[in-house]
């Protein structure tokens, strides 16, 4: 945990006093949002307009030289506009696969995503990349690294994982389509090829690294176990056919030999893996997303868990313990719960059952639609129609708010957008579930790690 809050206080030093506004910079001035409240609106309805909104950050919003994820985006106009051009690989993972959903749910034309996807493609082809991997930031106009910290100016192999599961997706989306589709599913797979996962186990130790770079080596000598957001790595890692890392990495690496696994309730909710941090608790909610916008957790089990339990259960806690409220926070009920990852009334910060600073984060809940759809659906209703414009705006719902402290900025994060526009896709069709699970890399990946799924039996 001391190692996931170490970058949570990286970012908070690089997005808080240095944090910008982006409003008059990014996108599109055609773009008109949907911003008057509709009271009566069915959950059906509900639902596809807050996918189509938040859609946009990624559309419309985007960084236009790349057309990928910027790194965030303030309507409030708090901080002087230093870091208007930047994209976030991670969430960039999660906008592409924001955009395939968008076509299926025609927001947009099919050829207007290929070609948007085009250039995004083009973009990462022709960036900075670190044995194959993408580093945290880059800059959108010169596709060059951008440092996220000190020694952490190359290649970040969590977020290239985010990256590369959404570029699989794109990459079945559009395999069989026309000549010019099947050629960016093969300029996709040659970037995914490229990725040497094997390189960042910082000479052949069976554990994963985050980040190496060619100027301080591994100096963040941060390697990755679990349970935390980073299983993606390791399945990504593993499916790999060019730079593949074998069984042992995974399980003496990222399962810790077996120690990840502990058996412990709360609020009656069963957790069979051991979330790094305090003991008997469980960390913010994105640590069972983020994973989970490609892989799918149905059904999904291995020698240490059943996973569609585990991120069920995880989201049934937060429920739980936002309508407990132990420490009496203002709105915190079941319409309102949910705590992750996010800006928050001092900077950025890591929220959780443990560490409560009354800031409800809408991504939490929304991006656990798949696993709570009842519960989830309570709190997109109540922040729409209830809490409207003070939470609702031109990307659908801003990143945090409190209103035990009446903070309410008009402020996004790419990477917490990407999940809800997502996730809640997935609840709806499947969508990016069926494309990760189909691809065939990715079926033997998760058999050579000894995993079961239905998709497995599936040709």
């Amino acid at each position: 945990m001391k190692k996931v809050l170490l970058i949570i206080t990286l970012f908070t030093v690089l997005t808080g006093a240095n944090a910008v506004s982006l409003a008059q910079t990014a996108g599109s001035t055609t773009y008109n949002p949907d911003l008057k409240i509709k009271k009566g609106l069915t959950d059906k309805q509900l639902l596809d307009l807050v996918e189509k909104q938040t859609f946009q950050y990624f559309w419309d919003g985007a960084e236009p030289n790349s057309g990928l994820a910027r790194e965030r985006y303030h309507v409030d106009g708090d901080y002087p506009q230093n870091d208007k051009d930047v994209v976030a690989t991670g969430a960039a993972g999660f906008g592409v696969m924001a955009i395939v959903a968008g076509i299926d749910r025609h927001y947009i034309t099919r050829k207007q995503g290929f070609e948007r996807l085009q250039k995004a493609v083009n973009f990462l082809d022709k960036a900075d990349r670190f044995h194959g991997a993408w580093p945290h930031w880059l800059y959108g106009e010169t596709g060059n690294v951008k440092p996220f910290g000190k020694n952490d100016d190359g290649g970040d192999l969590v977020e290239t994982a985010y990256l590369a599961q959404g570029l699989l997706c794109v990459r079945q989306y559009f395999k069989n389509g026309n000549a010019a589709e099947r050629k960016l599913a093969a300029q996709v797979d040659k970037l995914w090829k490229e990725i040497d996962w094997n390189w960042y186990r910082n000479g052949d130790k069976n554990v994963l690294y985050w980040h190496w770079s060619p100027n301080v080596g591994w100096q963040m000598n941060f390697p990755v176990t679990g349970y935390n957001e980073c299983l993606i790595m390791y399945i990504m890692a593993a499916s790999s056919t060019t730079h593949g890392i074998p069984a042992q990495v995974y399980h003496e690496g990222w399962a810790k030999g077996g120690a990840i696994n502990t058996n412990f309730k709360l609020y009656n909710y069963k957790i069979r893996l051991k979330h790094n941090g305090p003991e008997n608790q469980v960390g913010p909610l994105f640590w069972s997303q983020y994973s989970y916008l490609g892989l799918c957790p149905k059904g999904l089990t291995d020698r240490y868990g059943n996973y569609w339990n585990e991120v069920k259960n995880h989201s049934l806690i937060q429920h739980a313990y936002c309508i407990d409220n132990p420490k009496h926070f203002k709105g915190y009920g079941a319409n309102c719960w949910g705590l992750t990852a996010s800006y928050s009334v001092n900077g950025y910060a890591g929220h959780s059952t443990h560490e409560d600073l009354g800031v409800i984060t809408p991504t939490a809940a929304l991006s656990s639609y798949p696993y709570t759809p009842e519960y989830s659906m309570k709190v997109i209703r109540h922040l729409y129609e209830d809490l409207g414009d003070k939470v609702w705006g031109k990307y659908g719902f801003y990143d945090a708010f409190s209103e035990t402290d009446n903070w309410y900025p008009k402020r996004y994060l790419g990477i917490d957008q990407g999940p809800i526009a997502v996730m809640i896709e997935n609840g709806r069709s499947g969508l990016l579930w069926k494309l990760f699970m189909s691809c065939p890399e990715v079926k033997a990946g998760l058999k050579k790690l000894d995993y079961k799924s239905t998709y497995l039996a599936k040709k």
